[in-house]
């Protein structure tokens, strides 16, 4: 019997299969990639599975029925043209925080979801398990089928994950996911970071909460007579996030965040097909390397200028290439390259012949690398890809380059010295053994803490006091504005009585001065 299997056997209190709404609406194949081997397991465990995303199942899988919402990829390659265009702090989040709202829209008015989810033969739900990614609204579907709710953090968490879960979260040393990475080490760095934090917090408290709570409204009317979205939206029975202390920063969590990053990654990795293969074998003693941008960025969108300093680089070094390309010719294409729209990219990440992945730096790749020991080389495009590549360089992992500025020289020398510095390679080594080395596989641990939260109907008891609390009694600021009004009227005290002092000694010097001519008079 599989492990995942027995342990779940031995659960106290293990049920019968129960039925959970999986909401993953984001285009953005890693949020929902990263949950789905996780909603496999629980539908081949006997519940009952019904999917809002816009990836339906290619072949049906038992218990698992999908609800499609292919409406969210409209535009979304104007969104990421936008996303990645240089921005203030404000313009930023004010861009992304519109864009779920009107993705949250979406998804709520999709032709399924109003049918099978909201319609007036209302289904029941066991649990509800949804994509924490700013969709306060969606946390609404928890409230409405009276069900416990799980978050999934696909790309590990961050302030305002947070704070809905009243995690500690010291900006001292902890960044969330944007669009530079800060030296929390210089003072003035630090002060560019709070500066961008308060702009985040204040965008979306003054100009999306509002909005929010709208929506919230006019779709759950009932629920929200009952309770505020800002009640329901920090309701999380469980977070399950896709960290690990060898994968980031170590960082504390409360008690109902749980860390399984690299839940997605496959420990029966199929087979290379013949032709590609082939191809890794017979690059001989130099190895080769692997290079993806991901799903987002599209290499076959590198403008000619950057196409060029890739195919010149990739032209000149002993290694052969895989190269992750969306188009079937690919012009000045070298010899010692291969390239196709879509690799196994587990496989090949685990194939000993393979010295060093260039990627993205998408968590789900990045975790993938550690897991199999790989040096990684990053060029890092788009949100959290910067946090991440940051920590690859800083824990000795790989290096970082910018790709829409780095030489052909720039880029071939770094990949010589990741591929001839083996100091790369044993951190890898040995990274790999720490992250591996854990009491239950990922899986396993999002598994028992889901039966958990099934079992116990829920799992408040887990929640900490600080998710409720306002942003001035979390911080004890009324208690330290307490001191401060304390100290300043003190203060304002000695500093009267100072004054009076040093009137009355003025006065008496003068006083004696009018004496003393009168004397001489």
């Amino acid at each position: 019997m599989p492990p995942i299997f027995l342990l779940v056997c031995l659960l106290p209190g293990y049920s019968e299969g129960a039925r959970i709404l999986a909401v993953f609406p984001l285009p953005s194949s890693s949020h929902y990639f990263f949950a789905l081997p996780y909603l496999k397991s629980l539908a081949s465990l006997g519940h009952e599975i019904t999917s809002v995303s816009p990836y339906p199942q290619r072949e049906p899988f038992r218990n698992i029925h999908d609800i499609p919402v292919p409406e969210v990829f409209e535009n979304f390659n104007e969104v990421l043209r936008i996303a990645s265009t240089p921005r203030s702090t404000w313009q930023s989040s004010d861009f992304i925080n519109e864009y779920v709202l009107n993705l949250t829209k979406t998804v709520l008015n999709n032709e399924g979801v109003r049918r099978d989810i909201l319609g007036p033969q209302k289904p029941h739900f066991d649990l509800v398990i949804m994509d924490l990614w700013r969709m306060d609204v969606l946390s609404g579907l928890a409230a409405y089928f009276d069900a416990p709710i799980i978050g999934m953090a696909s790309y590990g968490t961050d302030w305002k994950i947070d704070e809905l879960m009243g995690n500690v979260s010291p900006i001292s040393y902890l960044q969330s996911p944007s669009s530079r990475f800060y030296d929390l080490e210089a003072y003035g760095e630090r002060l560019l970071h709070l500066m961008e934090r308060t702009f985040s917090y204040m965008n979306y408290k003054w100009r999306h909460v509002r909005k929010q709570e709208t929506l919230y409204s006019q779709f759950f009317p009932s629920v929200a007579e009952r309770k505020p979205l800002s009640e329901i939206s920090r309701n999380f029975d469980l977070v399950l996030v896709n960290q690990h202390f060898t994968l980031g920063p170590p960082r504390p969590y409360v008690p109902n965040m749980i860390q399984v990053g690299g839940l997605h990654v496959d420990h029966s990795t199929e087979a290379l097909s013949a032709e590609l293969d082939h191809f890794i074998q017979g690059a001989g003693e130099s190895g080769v390397i692997y290079f993806s941008l991901g799903t987002n960025v599209k290499s076959k969108s590198l403008s000619e200028d950057r196409r060029k300093v890739l195919l010149e680089t990739f032209a000149s070094l002993p290694q052969r290439i895989v190269w992750k390309f969306e188009d079937e010719l690919l012009p000045g294409k070298p010899p010692n390259v291969f390239i196709s729209k879509w690799f196994p990219q587990q496989a090949i990440l685990a194939h000993p012949n393979v010295k060093l992945f260039i990627t993205h730096g998408g968590l789900l790749s990045t975790i993938e690398s550690i897991h199999h020991g790989k040096p990684m080389l990053g060029l890092p495009c788009l949100f959290d890809q910067f946090r991440n590549m940051d920590h690859v360089r800083q824990v000795g992992l790989g290096l970082v380059l910018n790709i829409k500025q780095m030489t052909s020289e720039e880029f071939r020398s770094t990949i010589i010295r990741l591929l001839t510095n083996k100091s790369f390679e044993e951190t890898a080594r040995i990274t790999a053994a720490r992250y591996r080395d854990q009491p239950m596989k990922p899986m396993e641990t999002a598994i028992w803490w889901t039966e958990y939260v099934l079992s116990h109907k829920g799992a408040a008891h887990m929640q900490v006091a600080g998710k409720d609390l306002g942003f001035v009694r979390y911080h004890s600021l009324d208690v330290f504005g307490t001191f401060l009004v304390g100290a300043l009227v003190i203060l304002g005290i000695v500093t009267y009585l100072l004054v009076m002092t040093l009137r009355k000694c003025l006065f008496l010097i003068k006083r004696g001065k009018c004496e003393a001519i009168k004397k001489i008079q």
